[in-house]
């Protein structure tokens, strides 16, 4: 239980997404127990009252950020992903929000600490944010990627591709049918392509070049420049105009169980 009282922790369905291997991507291990990875979905933009109580859990660089904008609507989205996420990972680690500690990798992939110790925890997360809406995933003993993005201009996403992508990859966005169809497939592998890079903690540089067309579950035999062992990717369904998905380093299959983060019952804070 968090200390100063636990959130209520709605979810609003599960989705088991297992992943079999693709019969033409290598060896897997499709007989093994699949992990499970959470992925919540939360909205980020909340009632005032909710925002005062989240912003009381940030820690000093944090707040320094939050502070460090001149949109208010920008600093409050800020303030409700940064706090959910404290209270989310504190839940799991059964720490109090304020007292987690954030241990940050070469390119700023956060790993938790709760007590301030260098062991730190086997629990991985990784979390992402785009306008009104925010992802955070949570694994066990494996590391994970989550990215979530609400669908590009169809001119923008067009001239991305063509610079950036594989040829697969340009070539299945380009064969949409209309500018709508061809803006939700250049972001559907964005999205994949981002959760891919978190899973290692890379520069995205690194993860452009992946290809990553196709049905998923998909299973990358190694990730590049990235790492050299495989990784699973997959699509995620979330509520609006926006897309997203989650990665995990390893052969392991893994199931994606999606909730719904509220602020019903969040303990009040002086």
């Amino acid at each position: 239980m968090t200390t100063g009282g636990a959130p209520d922790l709605h979810q609003d369905q599960d989705l088991h997404l297992h992943l079999h291997p693709d019969p033409g991507a290598g060896p897997a291990t499709p007989d093994l127990e699949p992990d499970p990875v959470d992925l919540w979905v939360i909205r980020t933009d909340q009632p005032a009252p909710v925002v005062h109580r989240l912003r009381q859990l940030l820690d000093r660089t944090e707040l320094h950020r939050a502070g460090a904008g001149r949109d208010p609507e920008r600093t409050d989205r800020f303030t409700v992903v940064h706090g959910v996420v404290r209270l989310l990972a504190a839940e799991r680690l059964g720490v109090a929000p304020v007292d987690l500690v954030w241990r940050r990798g070469p390119h700023g992939k956060p790993e938790p600490v709760p007590d301030g110790s260098v062991a730190g925890s086997r629990l991985r997360l990784s979390w992402s944010a785009s306008g009104a809406l925010a992802v955070l995933a949570l694994a066990e003993g494996r590391r994970v990627g989550a990215d979530v993005e609400e669908i590009r201009d169809e001119r923008v996403a067009a001239r991305v591709a063509s610079r950036y992508f594989p040829d697969t990859d340009v070539r299945f966005v380009a064969a949409a049918r209309s500018p709508g169809a061809r803006a939700e497939r250049f972001t559907r592998l964005w999205c994949r392509r981002e959760a891919c890079v978190k899973v290692y903690g890379g520069r995205l540089a690194q993860g452009l070049g992946l290809p990553l067309a196709g049905p998923v579950p998909l299973r990358l035999p190694d990730a590049g420049p990235l790492d050299p062992g495989p990784c699973w990717v997959r699509d995620v369904p979330v509520p609006g105009p926006f897309r997203a998905a989650v990665a995990v380093e390893g052969d392991r299959p893994f199931l994606v169980r999606r909730r719904r983060w509220t602020a019903a019952g969040l303990p009040f804070i002086r």
